[in-house]
């Protein structure tokens, strides 16, 4: 008899469709932050002088006060282990707010669509020399959850941690919080 559950991520039902794979495209933006009108492949990191891609870090903060943060898998390519705020890039045709939401969602369980809050600030890193220009919109979000309403994002993440602001200004100071130097402000 054949295993029906063999290859299903832990976590998934057997009976549940499989997830079709799609080439994700992200839309290219001008120095002013419009869209282009053409879009690149997901890290496909060959971008012409003055494009940029739009992404999208969310922070989460419950209303006791402490924020949401989680832990990197150690399968990761780049900064496996590290500390962070869920995020990524927006998908061709979405807009910050949509991708946010997704992001949050897809990397924590958690929809943040009745949370107060939303966009804080944005950012620019230009990278000529790889290829990789972007803009990064901040959003923070706070609202009341519990641990059974979080479901973690297993090839993303591996754990959590609410932390205090002062928990996540150590680890950003240990190098272990990404993009901590850009975002601290949100943390105030």
């Amino acid at each position: 008899m054949m295993n029906e559950n063999v290859g299903v991520p832990r976590g998934r039902c057997s009976r549940e469709p499989a997830r079709r794979t799609y080439m994700e495209l992200w839309d290219i933006y001008d120095r002013d932050k419009q869209r282009t009108g053409r879009t690149m492949k997901r890290n496909d990191w060959h971008m012409q002088p003055g494009d940029f891609h739009l992404t999208v870090l969310g922070v989460i903060r419950h209303t006791n006060g402490k924020y949401l943060i989680t832990k990197r898998v150690m399968t990761k390519a780049w900064a496996p282990g590290s500390w962070e705020v869920s995020g990524g890039a927006a998908q061709a045709g979405e807009d910050s707010l949509d991708a946010v939401k997704r992001e949050i969602k897809e990397e924590t369980g958690l929809d943040v669509s009745s949370f107060e809050g939303g966009f804080v600030f944005s950012y620019t890193r230009e990278n000529p020399d790889e290829g990789d220009n972007y803009f990064v919109d901040i959003y923070c979000f706070t609202g009341d959850f519990s641990e059974a309403d979080l479901h973690l994002q297993e090839a993303e993440t591996d754990g959590y941690m609410l932390a205090t602001a002062e928990e996540i200004e150590a680890l950003g100071a240990q190098g272990k919080f990404l993009h901590y130097d850009s975002i601290k402000q949100v943390f105030s």
